[in-house]
């Protein structure tokens, strides 16, 4: 296990010290996230597309290193690029 950074020491500390509390969402903002996760993961449609075998087996061995299954890494992927959260790393060329 790796040594706590100054700002994981300074938390730990508060926490030691008691200035952290425990708190309840309101039910107002207990709806709200309910609503939020329940049209995040609402999977009503089927798509079947053909990709190459070598394509799908780095689909997997990259779901496998992130333990999920493939299909959800595929949903994910699809979801943060139509949303625009997709980010493609910086080239090193």
């Amino acid at each position: 296990m790796k040594k706590p950074d100054a700002f994981e020491q300074e938390i730990l500390a508060a926490y030691e010290k008691g200035e952290f509390r425990s708190t309840s969402p309101s039910k107002a903002q207990l709806a709200k996230f309910k609503a939020a996760a329940s049209a995040t993961f609402l999977k009503e449609k089927r798509v079947n597309i053909r990709i190459s075998t070598p394509d799908l087996m780095d689909i997997q061995a990259r779901a496998l290193e992130e333990g999920m299954p493939y299909q959800t890494l595929i949903a994910s992927v699809l979801h943060k690029y139509v949303s625009g959260r997709f980010v493609e790393p910086s080239s090193s060329r």
